[in-house]
């Protein structure tokens, strides 16, 4: 069986105040971005980082926090991103190189933003199982300042840069369940970025997307997985930031005590939001239960559990 053993992050050190960030000529109000918002500063990598260098450090993390792990027994590497360090080739196969693994490794990219951990974890369990792999290492980088439109208030308060890493294995700690998907692609437009452009979102359209669909989409995760609300240690969303998680939450009636919200010193990290806080929490043996969900551009849902295995 393949799960995950071990998940670490890299959060870029420079941050970028929020706080009297001025846009119009106005400066934007720090209470609307204390209590709604919820992302008080931004992390920004530095210009000449590039996906891979971020990758790199969120791996040197794991190594330093968990164990050390055998270079030669990496079977695998994919790296969850829509901003690799080129066009072509597939950044992966950079890591490949640059973490000095064995020739013999497959490698891949998934292009997808903050739904992909979800699906990554998911193509991952069954890619590996089905080639026989015992190791593999999953990254997510998404250094979303490299686009950004500084002058837009819609997205440049929001999204920080930073990056996981996630060793799947035959030893796991948390057995990933039935996942759930769906997709609303007649509104793929309200989130996108035009070759060569800055990103656009029409955040409006997002927030109701959201609150009408994710909590639909995690109970009927729930349900295909035969679990209940009360069967959940802790919701872990997608974290965009603090007003659309606690309307989910409260269209879900969960008690916010197990609903972590985690973007006020580093923002909205796109497909490593989630695995961030699965680092945070998954040692934690309180915690045996773990539901993840997360909207994303297409639009695209996507809800699974994963559960502690006991030994």
């Amino acid at each position: 069986m393949i799960g995950i053993e071990a998940v670490s992050y890299y959060i870029c050190e420079y941050k970028e105040s929020n706080i009297g960030k001025i846009f119009d000529g106005e400066v934007i109000d720090s209470d609307f971005i204390k209590n709604r918002v919820g992302i008080e500063s931004i992390a920004i990598k530095q210009p000449n980082e590039t996906t891979s260098d971020l990758c790199i450090k969120a791996f040197q993390n794991l190594t330093a926090s968990y164990k050390h792990i055998d270079l030669n027994e990496i079977d695998c590497v994919c790296l969850c991103t829509r901003y690799g360090d080129y066009v072509i080739p597939h950044t992966s196969a950079v890591l490949q190189h640059r973490l000095g693994l064995k020739e013999n490794c497959a490698t891949f990219d998934i292009h997808l933003g903050c739904t992909g951990y979800i699906y990554s974890i998911d193509i991952m369990k069954n890619f590996m199982q089905g080639n026989g792999y015992k190791k593999g290492l999953l990254f997510t980088c998404e250094p979303v300042s490299d686009f950004m439109d500084k002058t837009d208030k819609n997205t440049s308060i929001l999204f920080g840069d930073a990056a996981t890493v996630t060793l799947l294995s035959d030893e796991p700690v948390l057995d990933i369940q039935k996942p759930t998907y769906y997709t609303f692609g007649e509104h793929h437009i309200t989130m996108n970025r035009k070759q060569g452009g800055k990103l656009y979102m029409d955040g409006h359209t997002v927030f109701y997307m959201a609150l009408q669909n994710v909590p639909k989409v995690a109970l009927k995760n729930l349900e295909s997985n035969n679990l209940k609300k009360e069967d959940i240690d802790l919701f872990i969303f997608h974290q965009p930031n603090k007003y659309m998680i606690e309307a989910i939450a409260k269209r879900m009636k969960l008690d916010l005590s197990i609903v972590p919200i985690d973007i006020k010193e580093y923002g909205n990290t796109n497909s490593s939001s989630i695995p961030i806080i699965l680092s945070k929490h998954m040692n934690n043996e309180k915690y045996n239960v773990f539901h993840l969900s997360s909207i994303g551009d297409g639009i695209s849902i996507a809800s699974v559990p994963v559960i502690r295995i006991t030994k």
